[in-house]
């Protein structure tokens, strides 16, 4: 290569302008935007998010920027992790799933609080937000297989990820750029185990943790401080580590390897992580969620509420359900922890609790997880009901597609069958700004009148003009 891979991602972040950006990609920006700081709306009251408050307040520091919904002022560092940690608590935020799972949405508290601290205006976090798509969606299909296949957590990527979109809002030199993404890219490589058995709160937590050191290392590097340029490919580096890279001859080398779903070649696309950049932006590509659940549940979901609602049944009629799902799908949505979720984060991990409680209530919200959901007699009746089975030919049309199969037995012996191939949210099926506006509402519902939500969504929808400062403080929550 004639420049190393973390220069031509500088490159291209550092000279990317807001008036380089098509309207579809802007609009396409606010979408998420208004979609995340719902998600962050509707944690507010979660246990984890007022934990790591309780600690920043504690801690205390320089007035930067802004905390969603709460309104403390904090050091950037700071509100760039509880930020992260608020949109990321549901399991509600954006999707993207390829070699790799991923939210992007995560990293937009590194543009915002970072914007914040510097008085940047809203069309210089729009751009940014554009980055962070872009390089967190490529790093996806970077590593083949992907990183979660090797056994390590999506955060590995966005650790790449966040000190690009805090260096573009500083105004970071490409030389600076290619520092903070060296500094970042040596310290935050995440294991798989937050996703993976019984879930903790930490499951919602890596990221954000990536994000924030991702605005530290932006920092470190405004300063000078020097990082490692072939971080990427250079001996021991990323690629190096990870197998199927020789960095001697900076080549791809194969090699057969076991992961967590068998054997298979490993190895990297650096086209896929560094082509056509500019040509046509990836937020395009990305999905929102339409259940506050992990985003392999969704096709599954959406079969048993079609099967249960389409045909009038209820949960007591239930003899089985068996569900159908590809390989990825079923190892990590069917594991045995999974039958008897004890947390949030466990349960909104787990097909059998997800679709019990889709079949008693004929819903899935966020309520859906509360501890008395979590003690619901109804659902742990129908949950054992419920059997998964992989299937070979569902995982090749992974990920272009996510099928599901869902056939429900009654207890009469009839049998209702529902078949599909990408869930609502898909950019093939894009929730509309209705679904938005409903899903935002719900979460945020509680804490504004109408009116005041009505505002909200214009004031995201036509923030380019403002300053960063005069957009967080109307998401402020106003105290009476």
């Amino acid at each position: 290569m004639e420049n190393t891979i973390s220069r031509q991602i500088a490159e291209f972040a550092v000279n990317l302008k807001y008036e380089d950006l098509p309207d579809e990609v802007i609009q396409e920006v606010k979408r998420y935007l208004y979609d995340s700081i719902g998600c962050a709306y509707g944690s507010m009251h979660t246990r984890d998010v007022n934990v790591i408050l309780e600690i920043y307040r504690e801690i205390g520091g320089t007035d930067e920027s802004t905390v969603i919904g709460f309104g403390d002022k904090m050091p950037a560092v700071n509100t760039a992790l509880i930020n992260s940690l608020m949109i990321r608590a549901l399991d509600f935020n954006d999707i993207y799933w390829k070699e790799d799972p991923s939210h992007p949405s995560d990293i937009i508290p590194a543009a915002l609080s970072t914007a914040e601290k510097m008085n940047s205006s809203m069309k210089d976090v729009i751009t940014a937000i554009v980055l962070a798509y872009e390089f967190e969606q490529r790093l996806c299909l970077f590593a083949k297989p992907g990183v979660r296949e090797r056994k390590w957590h999506h955060a590995t990527l966005t650790q790449f990820v966040s000190p690009i979109v805090a260096g573009k809002i500083l105004g970071l030199s490409i030389d600076q750029m290619v520092n903070a993404i060296g500094i970042n890219g040596c310290h935050n490589h995440t294991i798989g185990c937050p996703t993976a058995g019984v879930l903790t709160m930490m499951k919602n937590m890596v990221d954000p943790m990536a994000v924030q050191s991702g605005v530290f290392a932006a920092l470190m590097a405004e300063k000078e401080y020097s990082g490692t340029e072939k971080v990427f490919e250079g001996k021991e580096g990323f690629m190096d580590t990870f197998i199927g890279w020789d960095s001697k001859e900076e080549t791809v080398n194969p090699r057969d390897m076991e992961g967590r779903d068998g054997i298979s070649s490993w190895g990297w696309d650096v086209d896929a992580l560094l082509e056509n950049l500019g040509e046509d932006f990836k937020i395009l590509e990305c999905s929102m969620k339409a259940f506050p659940t992990e985003a392999l549940t969704h096709t599954h979901i959406t079969c048993a509420l079609k099967g249960m609602i389409n045909n009038n049944l209820e949960y007591t009629d239930i003899k089985e359900v068996k569900v159908t799902a590809f390989a990825q799908a079923y190892d990590i949505l069917f594991d045995p922890a999974k039958y008897r979720p004890k947390s949030r984060e466990t349960a909104d991990h787990s097909l059998p609790y997800c679709l019990a409680a889709a079949i008693v209530d004929k819903k899935i919200t966020t309520s859906s997880f509360s501890d008395e959901k979590l003690n619901d007699p109804r659902i742990f009746e129908v949950i054992d009901k419920i059997k998964g089975e992989p299937s070979l030919e569902f995982e090749k049309m992974f990920p272009a597609k996510q099928p599901s199969k869902v056939v429900i037995t009654t207890k009469d012996g009839k049998k209702y069958s529902e078949y599909l191939e990408y869930p609502k949210g898909d950019p093939r099926e894009p929730m509309t700004v209705e679904d938005l506006e409903n899903k935002f509402n719900s979460l945020a519902g509680e804490k504004f009148k109408e009116n005041d939500l009505n505002s909200l969504k214009e004031l995201i929808f036509s923030c380019d003009n403002l300053s960063t400062r005069d957009f967080m403080s109307q998401l402020v929550i106003k105290r009476d």
